[in-house]
């Protein structure tokens, strides 16, 4: 069961990790957040990216979404070493 659960939440944080890269994609058409499927992707990214807004852009070009990402990699990192104390 505990198996499972771990299952679950890297399998959660995949989508999530997708969602942002296609919330990244978005970005590069116009009006394309203000969409329906704009305006609910930017609603379930927005408070995630607000915690990496402090990292300034280099050359116009932000880099939150790398750091973002990366965060929720060591994430699954972090949930593989526990799944495998435990399981």
């Amino acid at each position: 069961m505990l198996g499972f659960i771990f299952w679950v939440l890297n399998s959660l944080i995949d989508a999530y990790i997708w969602v942002i890269v296609i919330w990244c994609l978005l970005s590069w058409f116009p009006n394309a957040r203000g969409t329906r499927l704009g305006e609910i992707i930017d609603r379930l990214v927005e408070p995630y990216m607000s915690w990496f807004n402090f990292i300034p852009p280099l050359g116009g070009i932000s880099f939150s979404p790398v750091v973002a990402i990366f965060v929720l990699y060591l994430a699954q990192s972090g949930l593989s070493a526990l799944a495998g104390m435990f399981g």
